[in-house]
């Protein structure tokens, strides 16, 4: 065989290389292609967020600028689609006041959430002697002063969304629970003792971003 005979060879296995890689390549966009297109049809809904009570153990300042708190939180979550899965692997819940985090985050396990599903939490979160600015101290004085307390219960994570067999990519999630809760052993709306601690049913809609 002549030289020419093996680079004429060596071409057409070139070429039938691109070709198998260029319709690998086409199958592969064309799945891609359709699984984006079930997804935009679907249009997945952003899961729904009611905080539904917490229960005050504790909520005290001590000198100079610090806040001991204690509390346990039921988080309601609802997935309103009905052909989307929801995984949600990793949440972190904690609480602010005032726009300073006020709790350390507490981890929720990695949960799926199944069709049209409801999900509920009761974590608790909690700080000991977490250091808050001057100011705050002060608007916290005056709050405990009038029994009431604006706190606002986070939820920081990623969420993935499942379409029969197809799992999407990791989405940001923020969650937002404003709520107002008795200090001091204050009782306001629905409110319970329960033993030394006070219960406040809440039921708050949350904001929600993803």
């Amino acid at each position: 065989m002549s030289a020419k005979d093996c680079g004429h060879h060596d071409e057409e296995r070139r070429k039938l290389h691109r070709r198998l890689f260029a319709a690998l390549l086409g199958f592969v966009i064309l799945i891609l292609f359709i699984i984006l297109l079930i997804f935009l049809i679907l249009r997945p809904t952003k899961p729904h967020f009611i905080l539904q009570d917490a229960t005050i153990y504790s909520f005290n300042i001590s000198s100079p600028n610090f806040l001991t708190t204690n509390f346990q939180i039921t988080l309601a979550s609802r997935n309103p689609n009905d052909k989307i899965g929801i995984y949600y692997d990793k949440l972190d819940v904690y609480a602010t006041y005032r726009g300073q985090q006020i709790t350390l985050p507490t981890l929720i396990p990695q949960t799926y959430q199944g069709h049209k599903d409801f999900t509920i939490w009761s974590p608790f979160v909690y700080g000991n002697s977490v250091p808050i600015a001057p100011y705050l101290t002060e608007s916290l004085n005056q709050d405990q002063m009038a029994g009431t307390v604006l706190i606002n219960v986070k939820v920081d994570g990623s969420v993935r969304w499942k379409v029969g067999t197809f799992v999407s990519g990791k989405y940001h999630l923020n969650v937002n629970c404003p709520a107002y809760v008795g200090v001091g052993g204050k009782m306001i709306g629905n409110s319970i003792a329960v033993g030394s601690a006070m219960k406040y049913q809440l039921v708050q809609n949350c904001h929600v971003d993803v």
